[in-house]
């Protein structure tokens, strides 16, 4: 693998492996809508004078801008605004480890379609990932008794549902436009818009004196690394390696996550935690496994000297 790509794998694995801990400290001073819109929007800001600089800032088109509104709408909006709007109620370590479940949601969804099929592996995969959820709640259960915290619950598996979606319409749709940082810019500046108008109209208070620079700093952090950063080095992979070599990345994201929660904020790891965690991460694989899915991606040049 070229440095490019080593340097890219590290990016997505690290960063998006932070970004649950910066949306909670976010959300501690910070609402949560606002945290996501300023996220977003700052994004676009960032990435509008390298448009400009690089004579690549256009009008994409109203088919194009249809169907990056749509992806926004779905993964940024729906799946990263309520993420972070349930990690008001949840902690870090939960959602991260929860969040492990969306390839689950996004198999069902491709058999209900038609794009995949049921096996006894994927049966397999999908009661080692039910026992996880056990274990997470068998010490908790009684925290289901708090209405803040259902709530809290509720908004993530439909932030789930959300990147789902969003994750199959990209399977599916046929973009003209191949300009990564100029479509990213539409998506994150519809977001943001969009995140902010919510957090005008449903916040209560909004009170700038009491949002700390811890907060502030979490969501500057959120925008260049979680958004920017980490979305390009994505995207960047996807054209360098197989899309389920960049799956295992997942994977890295949640155990990096958990442990950052438990060193930093001081959340509770326990060992039906760990064990739910070896079991979500465990049924995902084996679900999302293909062949060669752990062997390097030979270019193509080197396989014909």
């Amino acid at each position: 693998m070229s440095s490019k790509t080593i340097i890219a794998i590290c990016i997505v694995a690290i960063v998006w492996g932070t970004t649950f801990l910066g949306i909670k400290i976010g959300v501690e001073t910070v609402p949560p809508w606002f945290v996501a819109g300023f996220r977003q929007f700052l994004a676009a800001l960032i990435l509008l004078p390298i448009l400009i600089y690089t004579k690549n800032l256009k009008w994409i088109g109203w088919k194009n801008l249809r169907i990056q509104s749509t992806l926004s709408s779905l993964m940024l909006v729906g799946a990263n605004g309520l993420t972070t709007v349930a990690e008001e109620n949840l902690t870090s370590s939960l959602t991260s480890l929860i969040s492990a479940l969306s390839p689950v949601f996004i198999f069902i969804a491709s058999m209900v379609i038609g794009m995949e099929k049921f096996t006894f592996r994927t049966m397999i995969g999908l009661l080692m990932g039910f026992f996880g959820v056990i274990f997470i709640f068998w010490d908790g259960i009684n925290d289901l008794m708090n209405p803040d915290y259902r709530l809290g619950l509720l908004i993530l598996i439909i932030a789930l549902m959300c990147w789902g979606l969003g994750t199959i319409y990209t399977k599916k749709i046929n973009v003209g436009n191949n300009n990564l940082f100029l479509n990213l810019f539409y998506q994150f500046a519809f977001a943001g818009i969009v995140q902010l108008i919510f957090a005008f109209s449903f916040s209560e208070t909004i009170d700038v004196s009491t949002w700390s620079v811890k907060s502030i700093s979490a969501i500057i952090y959120l925008a260049i690394f979680g958004s920017v950063i980490a979305f390009f080095s994505y995207h960047y992979l996807l054209k360098t390696l197989l899309p389920t070599q960049v799956s295992i990345l997942s994977y890295v994201n949640t155990i990096i996550s958990i442990f950052l929660s438990w060193l930093i904020l001081g959340e509770v790891i326990s060992a039906k935690f760990i064990i739910a965690t070896a079991c979500i991460i465990g049924g995902v694989f084996i679900i999302n496994y293909k062949p060669g899915m752990l062997k390097f991606k030979l270019m193509q040049k080197y396989l014909k000297r």
